[in-house]
């Protein structure tokens, strides 16, 4: 918090993107339904499962995926562009084959980027509205789909095909259903990412319940914002009861923790500490040293990166180089070529490990 932030980054303080995921349910609900929704999908959860970093280091995992969620909303443009660099070469590790399937995933594929990108987006906007101050207007709402596009520059996926609706998102999901699934593993991580206790810092066994309780209303919230369909995919129960006892609840908890920036921020400071430096000079409303909001394209033109699209594409093709020249030591770890420059950036998101 010490040095000014470069710009706006891409949205900025007349964004409907900062009124929404700076209200304190994008960062608690929003995001914990973001990331268990996810797990539905069979090549993302293959990925995960293949990876096994979000049960042996879930602290350190949770804390760097959220101060990248962060970053993209409120970071700025050098910043923000940068992480997004790193994160389509952290990616490209995670390839293989689901062992249910059969099928080869890829984290860079552009419809599995597709997926996260829409159910994150979808997510935040969700949990504002049920547990925030509602709906947005029809022209705001508009406005958050056309940001959610501009963030989708940041990542592999076609910007083309992401929605600009309510009704094109809706459509989209219903085009995903089928090609979901609740397996065995995804349902074990979805249990795991619902339960709040994994990324909580260790606390005096005194006030061990005050966790326990604010971890099970968490969970509560999060299933109450999920479809019938999606938590019997999830094998996820709860019931119509519980649904509407935690809406009051927890809007009411969130009404509270708006009332003080800084006790926001201390809050946030539990869950993610490394978040904590891009969210606060948006709640504390601190200039950037230029009141700019640049394009992606215009960030990384300026910062000499190549889009995420054309990145992914080198990145394929350096591999499949080196399969036909059969040097396997290389083609079969993309991690070497993946660490050249993931290892410049590291400081931007913490370890890659």
């Amino acid at each position: 918090m010490n040095e000014l932030r470069e710009d706006y980054g891409f949205f900025g303080p007349d964004s409907v993107t900062w009124k929404v995921w700076s209200y304190p349910t994008s960062l608690t609900v929003g995001f914990q339904r973001a990331v268990v929704v996810e797990e539905l999908d069979p090549a993302l959860i293959a990925a995960v499962d293949q990876n096994g970093g979000v049960r042996a280091r879930t602290r350190s995992r949770y804390d760097r995926t959220l101060r990248y969620f962060a970053l993209v909303a409120f970071g700025d443009s050098k910043t923000t562009i940068k992480a997004a660099d790193v994160l389509v070469k952290i990616h490209a590790k995670a390839v293989g084959t689901d062992p249910l399937s059969g099928n080869r995933f890829d984290a860079n594929d552009p419809h599995s980027q597709l997926w996260i990108h829409l159910t994150a987006w979808h997510s935040i906007l969700y949990a504002y509205e049920r547990y925030g101050p509602g709906r947005l207007t029809a022209e705001e709402e508009a406005r958050y789909w056309e940001e959610c596009a501009v963030a989708a520059e940041l990542q592999t996926c076609e910007v083309a095909d992401v929605p600009r609706s309510r009704q094109g998102v809706r459509e989209y999901f219903e085009a995903m259903r089928p090609k979901l699934a609740g397996s065995e593993a995804a349902q074990s991580m979805m249990e795991f990412l619902l339960d709040a206790t994994q990324i909580l810092p260790p606390t005096r066994p005194i006030l061990r319940p005050l966790d326990q309780i604010a971890g099970r209303a968490l969970r509560a919230a999060t299933i109450a914002t999920m479809p019938r369909w999606m938590r019997k995919m999830g094998g996820l129960r709860q019931s119509r009861l519980t649904d509407a006892l935690i809406a009051p609840v927890m809007r009411a908890t969130f009404r509270l923790v708006t009332v003080d920036p800084r006790l926001e921020l201390r809050l946030l400071k539990v869950l993610s500490p490394s978040t904590v430096s891009v969210v606060a000079p948006v709640l504390l409303e601190v200039p950037p040293r230029r009141a700019e909001t640049p394009t992606p394209a215009e960030a990384r033109e300026r910062h000499g990166i190549l889009p995420p699209r054309e990145e992914y594409e080198r990145f394929r093709a350096v591999v499949t180089e080196k399969l036909a020249a059969r040097d396997d030591a290389i083609a079969s770890d993309a991690a070497v070529v993946a660490a050249s420059k993931a290892d410049e950036f590291e400081g931007v998101l913490g370890p890659v490990g």
